[in-house]
């Protein structure tokens, strides 16, 4: 699959969806003849500008409606089993417990990640569960899966958020990138999380991005806001 056309496209359909054909044609202008062959300079440079017109073009809700829905997805399958409890119980610690169980999981078995490097991920509140406080979810995104002991044994902050950044369209410029590119585009990967919890409950949420690398933060922390009404 080419990464770069498949995140363009789905970009062009939120557009199109949310904001109608002719804004979606303004800020995709450009973005034609890209591709994963093409420069990280070339999609870096167009990002920039798409960002820019679609924080001047679009009201912030319909800003963040749109990046949120550019973003990769979790497992549906992983989630039917919580999504079935949920509905049972209606009780959100069990469903958050359960993802949590999952994400340790994922370091243990699926990474191989050592007992005592999870102890230090879990303490800092990282993985797709986060951090349940009443109707919220602080959530600290774990560094890129295939860099984890090297982020953690990294000790200078441009290569630690080098080994961060998720992204694939520009985590390998992360720090040139640094406050260039406005920090909507980091809704994207917000998106994960809103995704996750829309699946499980069946309703909307919101999310609020706290810390980016791409805002030159440490790490990249999302707030998830549940629906009051659970």
């Amino acid at each position: 699959m080419d990464f770069e056309k498949y995140w363009l496209g789905k970009f062009s359909d939120c557009l199109s969806e949310i904001a109608g054909d002719k804004i979606r044609g303004k800020i995709m202008e450009g973005s034609e003849e890209l591709s994963d062959k093409s420069s990280i300079e070339e999609i870096t440079s167009w990002t920039n500008k798409a960002m820019k017109n679609l924080t001047s073009l679009l009201e912030p809700e319909a800003q963040v409606d749109i990046m949120t829905g550019c973003a990769c997805h979790y497992p549906m399958s992983e989630l039917a089993d919580i999504k079935v409890v949920y509905q049972k119980t209606k009780d959100i610690k069990v469903a958050h417990m359960m993802l949590q169980q999952k994400f340790e999981a994922l370091l243990k078995d699926t990474l191989k990640i050592d007992n005592e490097l999870i102890t230090t991920i879990l303490n800092k509140g990282m993985g797709s569960a986060g951090v349940l406080n009443g109707n919220m979810i602080i959530a600290t995104k774990i560094p890129k899966s295939g860099f984890i002991p090297q982020y953690f044994q990294a000790t200078n902050l441009d290569e630690k958020r080098a080994l961060y950044c998720h992204c694939p369209r520009v985590r390998d410029v992360i720090n040139i990138l640094i406050k260039n590119i406005p920090e909507i585009y980091c809704y994207c990967g917000a998106g994960f999380y809103k995704d996750i919890w829309e699946q499980i409950l069946q309703k909307p949420v919101k999310v609020k991005v706290l810390e980016s690398v791409m805002k030159g933060d440490d790490v990249c922390k999302i707030a998830i806001h549940l629906p009051l009404d659970l």
